[in-house]
């Protein structure tokens, strides 16, 4: 598979990384010199992208550049998520922020947009129940409380599944939880790829005296293996762009919330 080469105008440094992991699962050893020329940057830059990546254990440096660490393709595959559409899940971020008061307790799923939120909250007076990994280690530097339910790691998500889970989230009762999925469609309702992860989404959102779904706009009018819930079973649907004229009518007829989160002025 050939990589792109980079449009014209420089790169902010998430842009970069997401470049240098491609390009590390396609060719053996990536190269310090050829990345700078590739990216328009001084070498030392690249040096600092490359050091960044090794100490987050997805390249190995090597003399003149870097190569993916063994068993590490998962690891690349989701940096690579959490850097799409960073911009719309920031402000979904805001706009799910807001809903949280202090006090409540609130539930996470392993989604990257749920760690977007987890970043926006601060140090905020809540307690948290979370099943991915990334998530807690986020909550756990911001001193926020938190409970993480274990079970299986699923590696390419960096979550927790299996029955371990599911039957450790019957025995909570939420205020509000946040979730997110890779398809929202009227027919088919939330859905995603991942059998196990779709039971764990599941289980936490029953948990919930309030559901809300965090949906970026790329995923509107898209359709996953296997449905998660419902529309209807949701209270409120923060996006980044106006929906469909289907989608907004069956949300009204649902009277679900909809919130389309703004740039910030």
């Amino acid at each position: 598979m050939t990589i792109p080469q980079p449009s014209e105008g420089a790169l902010v440094p998430a842009e970069r990384h997401q470049y240098i992991l491609r390009l590390a699962l396609t060719e053996r050893i990536v190269r310090i010199k050829d990345l700078a020329k590739r990216l328009g940057v001084h070498e030392m830059t690249i040096r600092r992208d490359l050091d960044l990546l090794a100490e987050q254990g997805l390249l190995q440096r090597v003399h003149g550049g870097a190569r993916l660490m063994q068993q590490a393709g998962a690891e690349v595959a989701y940096a690579m998520r959490a850097t799409q559409q960073v911009g719309a899940k920031a402000r979904i971020a805001r706009a799910a922020r807001a809903l949280i008061s202090d006090g409540d307790t609130v539930g996470f799923d392993a989604s990257t947009t749920a760690l977007t939120l987890a970043q926006a909250l601060g140090s905020a007076p809540i307690h948290a129940v979370v099943t991915g990994l990334d998530v807690a280690n986020v909550l756990a530097a911001a001193k926020v409380p938190f409970t993480l339910v274990g079970g299986t790691f699923h590696e390419r998500a960096r979550s927790f599944v299996g029955s371990l889970v599911t039957g450790a989230l019957a025995r909570f009762h939420l205020d509000k939880v946040f979730f997110s999925a890779k398809g929202l469609t009227v027919s088919a309702g939330f859905t995603d790829a991942h059998l196990p992860e779709v039971e764990v989404k599941e289980r936490l959102i029953a948990t919930a005296g309030t559901v809300v779904a965090l949906i970026d706009h790329t995923k509107l009018g898209r359709e996953a293996f296997c449905q998660i819930v419902p529309l209807e079973r949701i209270d409120v649907l923060i996006t980044d762009e106006v929906p469909p004229e289907e989608l907004r009518a069956a949300l009204e007829a649902a009277d679900i919330r909809l919130i389309v989160a703004e740039e910030a002025p």
